[in-house]
């Protein structure tokens, strides 16, 4: 059940005036059959894991668990995956109609919305009695802080991403084009490497689930708008960025496959993996993906493109985490995964295996980090100041719905040609002036 705005604000202002009432759910349960909904527990028995990622991370979370459950034989852990897709309305339905797990993987933009819901426990003071604390890092943690909307940390950062513009070194060679670290290359390779005749596309664009968040780095890339606000009113249908979508939707069947208007990131990866296609964007998560299919020697993983004069503008791509639920009848034993899961050794076999920034800082410090160049890449753009993040407005409860179900069809309109990318993003900017609106409103 997806609750689409008008719904989920009526519930949202209920839960942030304390109205709201969770249902108990059966959760975890510690094996004595006293603990209730929303109590620490025994610190034994069974708990549930929620994969906010299952189907791409199954393999590493298994991996951690099993871990986990040799350093601590008397917690059982029941690993629930869940497609990236899916995970929204599935924590929705779960906290209007019962069955929450323990602890899931929560990213940034949907924290906002789940824990104006009261689903969510307070972490801060946990962290601070725990071996994670000073542990994890600064800039992720003030970022999961502000996404939650209400200065608490709801979740511990787990890892962090920023866009990347993965391209085949081997058929940039072969055409004689530059690395493509400038927007005005990008457009260029895009044209020289299509050859539909033959089947071979310049670039591979993002047309289904998670498209809006892709488009938009593509804007604010090239029109370099360094806010995500002017006041309360969104930048988002500034004419600039109008200008940056038509020139960014207009690769659409020019340089890419018709087939990309259905893409989301599992069906574009595996397209660039397997055939002849010239660049990609997405994030550091598929790196080894990529690696798997074609080697370290035919592509290359770099930050998302610049302006011709060196100025790089990116929008904040959200962090990961692990969040505990407020309904589990086992804190105690859920709390003591969350704390192993982003210790020093798991956190680093995580990322490494996503190919992500560790939160952990001494996972950060591991030699695999500077081996896998897209994440050594990208930890360089996101920490040393190279360039200007527009912070998306995660902390929005509308935030995950409106860049998601509300406008992704919407966006294939524009891809299509039957909606005006003004007319799109005018839309887009109008809801996102109410949301911000409704949150300054409920704030007061």
């Amino acid at each position: 059940m997806t609750i689409f705005p008008g719904r989920r604000r009526a519930a949202l202002a209920l839960a942030l005036s304390g109205v709201l009432a969770l249902t108990a759910t059966a959760c975890g349960d510690d094996g004595s059959g006293g603990a209730g909904a929303g109590s620490e527990g025994s610190g034994k028995g069974r708990i549930t894991f929620w994969d906010n990622n299952g189907g791409v991370r199954t393999d590493v979370w298994k991996e951690i668990i099993a871990d986990f459950e040799k350093a601590n034989p008397d917690i059982d852990v029941e690993y629930v995956g869940v497609a990236s897709k899916e995970v929204q309305s599935k924590y929705d339905t779960a906290i209007q109609g019962g069955g929450l797990p323990d602890v899931g993987g929560v990213g940034a933009a949907m924290l906002a919305g789940i824990a104006a819901q009261n689903a969510l426990e307070p972490l801060d003071e946990r962290i601070a009695s725990s071996a994670l604390h000073g542990r994890l890092n600064p800039g992720m943690v003030e970022s999961v802080k502000a996404a939650g909307g209400q200065d608490k940390l709801f979740t511990v950062p787990t890892s962090a991403s920023n866009g990347v513009l993965y391209y085949r070194t081997d058929l940039f060679e072969a055409a004689g084009l530059e690395e493509p670290s400038t927007w005005s290359r990008f457009y260029a390779a895009a044209d020289k490497l299509t050859q539909k005749d033959k089947n071979r596309f310049g670039y591979t664009i993002r047309g289904g689930a998670g498209s809006i968040a892709q488009a938009l780095d593509a804007m604010y890339g090239q029109s370099g708008i360094q806010s995500f606000w002017e006041g309360d009113k969104t930048t988002v249908n500034a004419p600039e960025n109008v200008a940056a979508l038509e020139k960014y939707v207009g690769l659409f069947k020019k340089n890419t496959p018709a087939a990309d208007v259905n893409n989301d990131f599992t069906k574009m990866v595996a397209q660039w993996d397997s055939g002849e296609i010239g660049m990609l964007n997405h994030n550091l998560g598929s790196y080894q993906d990529h690696v798997k299919a074609l080697g370290t020697g035919k592509f290359r993983g770099i930050p998302n493109p610049t302006l011709d004069d060196g100025t790089r503008v990116m929008v904040s791509h959200p962090v990961d985490g692990l969040g505990l639920f407020s309904t589990s009848k086992n804190k105690a034993a859920a709390w003591k995964f969350i704390e192993f899961a982003a210790s020093h050794a798991s956190n680093s076999k995580w990322n490494r295996s996503a190919g992500a920034i560790p939160a952990n800082t001494e996972a950060a410090q591991d030699p695999w980090i500077q081996e896998a160049e897209p994440t050594k890449l990208a930890a360089e753009v996101l920490f040393s100041g190279k360039a200007t993040i527009v912070q998306l407005p995660y902390y929005l409860p509308d935030w995950n719905t409106i860049s998601k179900a509300d406008n992704e069809a919407a966006f294939q309109k524009v891809l299509l040609g039957t909606m005006r990318a003004k007319d799109f993003a005018d839309k887009l900017a109008e809801q996102l002036n109410e949301a911000q609106a409704e949150w300054k409103q409920q704030r007061k």
